[in-house]
C-alpha cells in the first residue's frame, strides 16, 4: 500500500488545521507525525485513514506502489488497521467477544487465544469491557490494531493510559508484529516513535 496526499488540507468552519501537505508513504516503513497537544496530528492521522473528509487536495491510495489500480476502485478501511484513545470498544462484549466481532471485518493473524495471551488479558477474556481498567482496554485496541492482516497500522498516542510493562509491551509489539508493515504514528512522546525512520512536524504545514 502506498498513500499519497496531494496539496491536502483540513479545516473546521472557518479556521484551517493544516494546509499544503504533499507527503508520499511508502510500505513497510515508519513514520512519525509529531507537534504540541491541539495542533491536528490527530486530524491529519483521520484524513490519511479515510475517517475524516479534507477539505482541499487529494488522499490516493494504492494498493501496490507499482500497481495500476485506480484510487476510486479501492476501500481504504480494507487496507489499514488503527488505534486511538478515541475509538470506543462495545463496553457490553467480553474481551474475546470484542476480537470475535472486529475478526467480521478484519482477519486476525493468530487465534483470540493467543493475541489476549500476548497482551496479558489471558485473565479477562470473559470479562465485560465496562469491568476493564483504562489501561486494559488501551491492551486490546493495540492488539486489535496489530494483529490485524493489514498493510497499514495507524497509531494515534499509542501508550495513552499504559503503565510501564503497558509501555513495554506496546514496544514489544512494534518489534515482533509491525514488520513489513507501513506504521504511521501520531505522537508528541518521543518514546512512542523513537522506531519511526521519518518524523514530519505538523508545524510546517499550519495555516498563516
Amino acid at each position: 500500500m502506498q498513500i499519497t496526499l496531494t496539496n491536502t488540507g483540513k479545516r473546521f468552519n472557518r479556521e484551517w488545521i493544516f494546509r499544503h501537505v504533499d507527503l508520499v508513504f511508502h510500505p513497510a516503513k515508519a513514520y512519525a507525525i509529531t507537534g504540541p497537544n491541539g495542533s491536528g496530528k490527530s486530524t491529519l492521522l483521520q484524513v490519511i485513514a479515510g475517517a475524516t473528509l479534507h477539505n482541499e487536495g487529494q488522499v490516493s491510495y494504492l494498493p501496490q506502489a507499482n500497481g495500476t489500480t485506480k484510487n476510486n476502485d479501492i476501500e481504504p478501511y480494507r487496507y489499514l488497521a488503527m488505534a486511538a484513545p478515541y475509538l470506543e470498544l462495545i463496553e457490553e462484549m467480553t474481551a474475546k467477544e470484542m476480537l470475535e466481532f472486529h475478526s467480521q471485518f478484519k482477519t486476525l493473524t493468530l487465534s483470540n487465544e493467543e493475541i489476549l495471551e500476548i497482551v496479558g488479558l489471558t485473565k479477562a477474556t470473559d470479562k465485560q469491557l465496562r469491568n476493564f481498567s483504562s489501561g486494559m482496554k488501551q491492551r486490546l485496541k493495540l492488539a486489535q490494531a496489530f494483529f490485524s492482516d493489514t498493510p497499514v497500522l495507524l497509531l494515534d498516542e499509542p501508550t495513552t493510559n499504559l503503565d510501564a510493562d503497558g509501555i513495554a509491551l506496546y514496544h514489544s509489539l512494534i518489534d515482533n508484529y509491525s514488520k513489513n508493515k507501513m506504521v504511521i504514528v501520531s505522537s508528541n512522546d518521543p518514546q512512542e516513535y523513537d522506531f519511526c525512520t521519518e518524523v514530519i512536524g505538523i508545524g510546517k504545514y499550519k495555516s498563516v
